[in-house]
């Protein structure tokens, strides 16, 4: 096959045992397949630390240095001369010094557990060794190259790629995993800065609101009239997706509305910008002129300071409304299909800023969540004896048991606000950097002499332009670890240049739900 170069056998503990799984042998090995794309000139460090194995005992005895100082053993020559009598002398075999061992054979057996260390774990169960990892990459890269992992799971490769001096892209649809991987390389920077060694920083990219783009793309070529049809259908065809994907029911005769579920009406936002506060507004205009007074909104994104505000608004006039969060899964056939598709409650967060001299620091002083996902009175209803079940109901984790008798307990799991809370940063400028995408340029025109039309002319392939957004960069943050599970409210004091500023803070919840906002302050002694 083009590009082969080895099929590599890992061994390692066994796992399980012919007593526990009798129908076949005990799985002790796996397989990895090296390929290159070039036939010749492909990158093979054979001299890196990570790809080297002792030399076995005996053979490490016998080397020796030779008279220029290089180190070989020997071993008898077997077989005969050319006079067919035996031939005693020796072969000597050059070698590195004996300390950097030899490049492994394509049997691993020095890897020996399919597990990670103790230190390592992460709780997937398909997370590899470091070592293991460490190997492929140091074996096929040099510091600075690029690696890729595109299931990136809890983020082994991404966190011994940075060790390693590479750069690296992890990829995940899980929010989990990319929750797990930002707290990870949290923590490998923090290793590097404490061993006095140079890190990176990392930037996590929602890469679902470029979906949504490419969802209602339409050719800019087009007539004006063809172009409105094809945006048309295209809106109309998300609608009826996210319909779908919430279960709800088409509804007609309405300006805001879209659909209907559970006695409640449905508005859906745009597909490639933030639910506005003008938005709202005239759902809020539309529910007084109609009596309407239990609606959904379902949205990407949500305006900064929108909420809670605006809902305080709406109550007083009558009008619940309750803000949801529209996941990228709406994009996954098969998940839609399934009804695995969840719709978050919108959280909020409050913080209070404090100032020393040109310093400040942030406080986080509450987190309002309110997540439903089932109830209790369903969960009670459905239980068999001797089971439990996990339900979040209005911003409350609560677990549900019923034991032989039929009894009926409930345990609640979130004492309090910070209970929701795994994660939290500060980017104390934030606006500071926008975020730059290179996008297909547009195809620019030039008259020739004798034509009408301008002919179009593709001199420029692709150019950078501004998404409207900015990059959140983590200055500061705070997460709980297994080992840890205390977590601090108070960021450290950050020194700025005076003036007016952004400051964005970021919560990540025990879901892996990201969640925003930002505050305007004044730094320095005249505030």
């Amino acid at each position: 096959m083009p590009g082969f170069r080895n099929e590599i056998i890992w061994q390692h503990k066994a796992i399980g045992t012919p007593r526990t799984n009798p129908s076949k042998y005990a799985k002790s090995h796996e397989t990895l397949f090296w390929y290159s794309k070039a036939p010749r000139g492909f990158l093979f460090n054979y001299r890196a630390s990570e790809v080297r194995v002792p030399w076995s005992e005996d053979t490490r005895k016998s080397m020796r240095q030779d008279s220029g100082g290089q180190w070989y053993y020997e071993r008898r020559r077997t077989g005969t001369n050319n006079d067919g009598a035996y031939d005693p002398r020796f072969l000597r075999t050059y070698v590195d010094d004996p300390e950097t061992g030899k490049t492994a054979s394509d049997v691993w057996t020095d890897i020996p557990s399919y597990q990670p260390r103790p230190s390592e774990k992460t709780g997937y169960n398909t997370q590899k060794p470091d070592d293991l990892v460490a190997r492929v990459i140091a074996a096929s890269s040099n510091k600075g190259d690029l690696v890729a992992d595109f299931f990136g799971g809890s983020g082994t490769t991404a966190a011994v790629a940075e060790r390693l001096g590479r750069r690296w892209i992890s990829c995940d649809l899980g929010k989990f995993a990319i929750h797990t991987t930002r707290k990870r390389m949290i923590g490998v920077q923090r290793e590097l800065k404490a061993e006095g060694k140079d890190y990176r920083a990392f930037e996590i990219l929602n890469l679902g609101k470029y979906e949504r783009q490419h969802y209602v793309g339409i050719n800019p070529n087009l007539r004006e009239a063809e172009h409105q049809r094809q945006l048309a259908e295209k809106e109309a065809a998300f609608l009826e997706l996210i319909l779908r994907a919430y279960r709800a029911e088409k509804a007609e005769g309405f300006n805001t509305f879209h659909g209907r579920k559970a006695g409640r009406l449905v508005a859906v936002g745009p597909v490639n910008l933030p639910v506005t506060r003008l938005f709202v507004e005239e759902v809020i205009l539309e529910c007084r002129h109609k009596r309407i007074t239990r609606v959904d909104i379902l949205g990407f994104e949500f305006e900064m300071g929108l909420f809670p505000n605006v809902l305080d608004e709406a109550r007083q006039k009558g009008i619940d409304i309750t803000p949801k969060y529209i996941p990228a899964d709406v994009f996954d056939k098969r998940a839609v299909e399934k009804n695995q598709v969840v719709f978050h409650d919108v959280s909020f967060i409050e913080v209070k800023p404090h100032f020393r001299d040109n310093c400040v620091a942030v406080q986080l002083t509450d987190f309002s969540v309110f997540y439903s996902q089932d109830s209790v009175a369903n969960a009670e209803a459905s239980l068999k004896d001797k089971s439990s079940k996990i339900v979040v109901e209005k911003g409350q984790i609560v677990k549900v048991s019923k034991d032989k008798n039929g009894v009926v307990m409930r345990e609640r799991l979130t004492q309090k606000w910070t209970d929701w809370i795994d994660y939290w940063a500060v980017d104390f400028n934030f606006e500071s950097k926008r975020e730059i995408v290179r996008v297909p340029a547009q195809p620019k025109q030039a008259y020739v002499a004798g034509m009408e039309q301008p002919e179009q002319l593709d001199l420029q392939r692709y150019e950078e332009v501004w998404t409207g957004d900015y990059i959140f960069e983590n200055e500061w943050q705070a997460f709980r670890t297994k080992k840890d599970r205390s977590l601090e409210l108070t960021s450290v004091f950050h020194e700025c240049l005076p003036g007016r500023r952004k400051i964005a803070v970021k919560v990540v919840d025990i879901f892996g739900n990201d969640t925003m906002t930002i505050i305007e302050v004044t730094v320095g002694r005249h505030r």
